[in-house]
Order: structure tokens, then sequence, then C-alpha cells
């Protein structure tokens, strides 16, 4: 059975200690570290402590979405879900953009936080019926030259260049990293676009003009 560590970033001590009561109860979950401030958490992501981040956006010294930020670009591999009491487009919209592959609201069930982690683990992009709900009504929209990119810039490098037709191998030397890190770049655009391959990516990117 693999083990997958999670690591929690919340500064309400009743909310952090369920959290941690619910990723204790999984015999296939491992409680890696917890942090009460956007400090602690910081530091949390600065070590590699975890797979996956849980993190509140509410933090009294700072953005929750600068800490999904760290860990989208010093941790790739590992996945950020955001948990918060903030379900408004700015928030979930920022939140994606920052590097988080999920988004619940902390009115969610232990059985749901326990899933939707093991649903990041297999590749999945797991939201409350409520954020998903939003987003495909927001998508659905016509697009304006001010929609902002769901992409961020570095995965927005990596996608051109693989619309180009280079090979990972090939992207990571043109952009001086490793092909395991352009590997997890791309399980995030996928994520991100809702596809399952470069073919589908580059199409649905060029469908929303993230891509000339």
């Amino acid at each position: 059975m693999d083990i997958t560590r999670v690591a929690l970033i919340e500064d309400n001590p009743e909310f952090l200690r369920r959290f941690a009561d619910i990723v204790e109860a999984a015999q296939d979950l491992v409680l890696a570290g917890r942090a009460a401030s956007a400090a602690e958490g910081h530091a949390l992501a600065a070590r590699h402590a975890a797979d996956v981040y849980l993190v509140d956006l509410g933090l009294p010294d700072g953005d929750g979405i600068d800490i999904i930020a760290r860990i989208a670009a010093g941790q790739p591999e590992a996945d950020v879900m955001v948990i918060t009491v903030f379900g408004d487009d700015e928030h979930v919209l920022r939140s994606l953009e920052a590097g988080a592959a999920g988004y619940l609201l902390k009115d969610a069930l232990p059985t749901e936080i326990v899933a939707c982690i093991r649903e990041l683990r297999q590749g999945g992009a797991p939201l409350s019926p409520s954020i998903a709900r939003r987003l495909l009504r927001r998508f659905r929209a016509p697009p304006t030259a001010a929609s902002a990119s769901p992409l961020s810039a570095r995965e927005g490098e990596i996608l051109t260049l693989v619309a180009k037709g280079l090979s990972f191998a090939e992207v990571g030397k043109a952009l001086a990293i490793s092909p395991h890190t352009v590997t997890a770049h791309v399980r995030k655009i996928y994520r991100k676009l809702a596809v399952n391959s470069r073919s589908e990516a580059v199409f649905e990117a060029r469908q929303m003009g993230l891509l000339k």
C-alpha cells in the first residue's frame, strides 16, 4: 500500500485538529507536518515535507496563495489542495493559477476530504460541487481579452514548447530543468485544462486563446 504524506496549513486550532484526525484515521495517509501560520507553512514547503498539502487561504500573517505558489515552484511533484471558507471566483481562480490542483470548502465531510486526497495522487483535480458548477458557468461564458490564464508562467512556457513539437526532454533542456520536473508541470497542465494528452492540451489551449 502506497503511503501519502499529508501536511496541514491551517490557523484555526479546531479545524487543524479536525483535519489531523481525519488524516490519521486513514490507513494510507500519514500526517507529515502541521502549520498554524504562513511562516510555518513556508517552512514546511521549504522542507518538501509532504506529497499533499492542505492549505487554508486566510492565514493571519500572510496569504495562503503565496505558499501554494512556493510549493508549485519548488516541489512540482507535490499536490496542493485548498481547504477554506472562501468560495468566490477570485480566491478560486487565484489559487488554481498559483498551482493548486484541488479546492474544497471547509464543510466537506471527512470521507470527502480523504477521497479527494487520494484522487489528487491519482492525477485528479477534486473540487467542491459548488465550486465546480461556478467554474463551469464561468468557462461557458464568452471569453474576453481580460480573462486570466489558468496556467502559471512556467506552465505556459512548457506548453508553448510542447505545441512546437518538442519532447519533454527537449523542453527540459531548453528551460534548464529536469525532464521529471517537466512531466510534473505537464501533469498539472492536463488537470487545469481537463485533458489527457499533449495533443488535447494544445488544442484546448488554442481554443482558450492561451496559444497563438
